[in-house]
């Protein structure tokens, strides 16, 4: 950040009086700027036991699978936003929302959480942001193809959670993702 969105004027990164870490301040009004994580929000869509995932048209990780997730906008419930990225990205509605997933990834100052929740038709497709979509049986995840370790570590707990029919709110914190993963798949 270069310049105050209040005044204009220059920042500086220092840290404000009261605080105890460094914040863009405004060098004219003293303005103090706050970065705080982005919240995703997303949906783990299923249809009688299947689980729709999306091939992504965009970077980053553009040709791997995910579930349908985004940036929660302004406004809106966590519930809104996930439900609105199904749409957006899958073409599909989907009702009976459960948050099930929350990871905390603090080296990309992210929170991603994920809701279980039913597909209300079989009217999908790929939106704008998907090259793909489709449902997937457990055996057919193309677990060595999905964009985020989110996406992964969402699909093994609800395959385990499945067995037994009990889904709790899991929270976790996910490392980085390692330089070594491959490119997207032709």
């Amino acid at each position: 950040m270069k310049f105050c969105s209040q005044c204009g004027a220059s920042v500086s990164l220092r840290i404000p009086s009261g605080d105890n870490r460094p914040r863009y301040v405004c060098d004219r009004c003293l303005t103090v700027h706050y970065q705080n994580p982005r919240v995703v929000a997303g949906c783990l869509p299923v249809w009688e036991g299947r689980i729709l995932l999306c091939r992504r048209a965009i970077a980053p990780r553009q040709g791997f699978w995910t579930l349908p997730a985004g940036f929660m906008e302004n406004g809106e419930t966590l519930e809104q936003a996930a439900a609105r990225e199904t749409l957006e990205e899958a073409c599909a509605r989907v009702t009976d929302l459960h948050l099930y997933t929350v990871f905390d990834l603090p080296h990309i100052s992210q929170i991603y959480m994920f809701f279980r929740a039913n597909l209300v038709d079989l009217d999908f497709s790929a939106g704008e942001e998907s090259l793909e979509v489709g449902l997937f049986e457990e055996s057919d995840i193309p677990w060595g193809e999905l964009a985020f370790p989110t996406v992964g570590r969402t699909l093994e707990c609800f395959f385990a959670d499945r067995i037994r029919q009990d889904y709790p709110v899991r929270n976790e914190g996910i490392a980085p993702m390692l330089a070594q993963y491959k490119k997207a798949p032709t």
